[in-house]
């Protein structure tokens, strides 16, 4: 897609993320509220990455990390944007962000029954631990 954009989400954001979500998203949290979200990019502002198509949401990823592991999650694309490397540029914004804060491993919670996105990680080079239910890879800078 020659028209992406990958960015940060602003304050200004969260009502479409939230709307967003409904759509394309494998179900919903219990953060999953405004509150929720205002607390994340409020602690971590570079934390929820937004990939615009032609100005409108194509997808989402929350990039979040504590200072020892890298942790990813509400990696969703719009069904009308999937297929096109929206995902792939999400997350490869999302391991640029964990390199560059010394991150060395991103974890995933991926839903067991979204098989779907299975495949989509397995793509992005992660594997599936079973013993935890989370798919992981390790980062080189």
């Amino acid at each position: 897609m020659n028209d992406l954009r990958i960015r940060a989400a602003s304050p200004a954001d969260l009502d479409a993320v939230l709307a967003f979500w409904k759509v394309a998203a494998e179900g919903t949290s219990i953060s999953d509220d405004r509150d929720g979200v205002e607390r994340l990019v409020a602690r971590d502002p570079e934390a929820l990455i937004l990939a615009q198509a032609g100005g409108a949401l194509a997808g989402t990823v929350i990039a979040g990390f504590d200072g020892w592991r890298c942790h990813l999650y509400r990696l969703a694309v719009h069904p009308d944007h999937r297929r096109r490397g929206v995902g792939t540029a999400l997350l490869a914004a999302a391991e640029e962000r964990f390199v560059g804060l010394g991150g060395r491993r991103a974890d995933a919670m991926v839903l067991d029954r979204n098989e779907r996105a299975h495949h989509a990680w397995r793509a992005a080079g992660y594997g599936r631990e079973p013993q935890w239910g989370r798919w992981v890879k390790p980062l080189t800078p």
